[in-house]
């Protein structure tokens, strides 16, 4: 029981006691009426273990998948950074080859044109190997302009090839562009 504070009336201090003895029949009734499924803390506890477990392995599974997804992304960064450099790039190997071609390179010329084209290949450019006489394939080739075909043989078949196609990284960044024989 409390004791008796120096200026709280007698009549107070009951009504303060009283309240707290209420309070706590109130509470231990609660306590012993509670259903018999509620009385196990046992089931309870392992109900709330396997509820924590399956929150555990969904966040898990998430966040490996999202690892996975973020290793992915990386590494198709790595492998086309210099997408767009290569890609400007281009142009100026074509001349090369098509100098090349006509026999218009002295020495010194030639020695660069291997070496940008071996750079080039180097950091992934890959040459769409592109000739007169194959299938025409829309995955990888353009077609620029039909011409008649000189022989029944020929028909949706490359005739010339104006422009060498190149990917990078196994992605397709530029199409050969090229005549089909129709």
């Amino acid at each position: 029981m409390k004791e008796k504070e120096p200026n709280m009336p007698e009549h107070e201090l009951q009504e303060i006691t009283v309240e707290s003895a209420e309070t706590a029949t109130n509470q231990s009734d609660s306590l012993q009426n509670k259903p018999a499924s509620d009385s196990d803390p046992l089931a309870e506890l392992q109900k709330q273990l396997e509820e924590s477990r399956n929150k555990y392995l969904y966040l898990f599974s998430d966040f490996e998948n999202y690892k996975r997804n973020a290793a992915r992304e990386r590494m198709d960064l790595i492998t086309t950074a210099g997408r767009d450099m290569m890609a400007a790039l281009l142009p100026v190997l074509d001349d090369f080859d098509r100098a090349a071609k006509n026999g218009a390179l002295s020495e010194g010329t030639t020695l660069i044109h291997h070496k940008i084209a071996h750079t080039l290949k180097s950091k992934g450019l890959v040459s769409l190997d592109a000739e007169a006489g194959d299938e025409f394939n829309p995955d990888i080739h353009e077609a620029v302009a039909e011409i008649p075909a000189p022989t029944e043989e020929t028909k949706g078949k490359i005739v010339d090839i104006l422009e060498q196609g190149y990917s990078l990284g196994g992605k397709i960044i530029r199409h050969a562009k090229v005549v089909v024989g129709k």
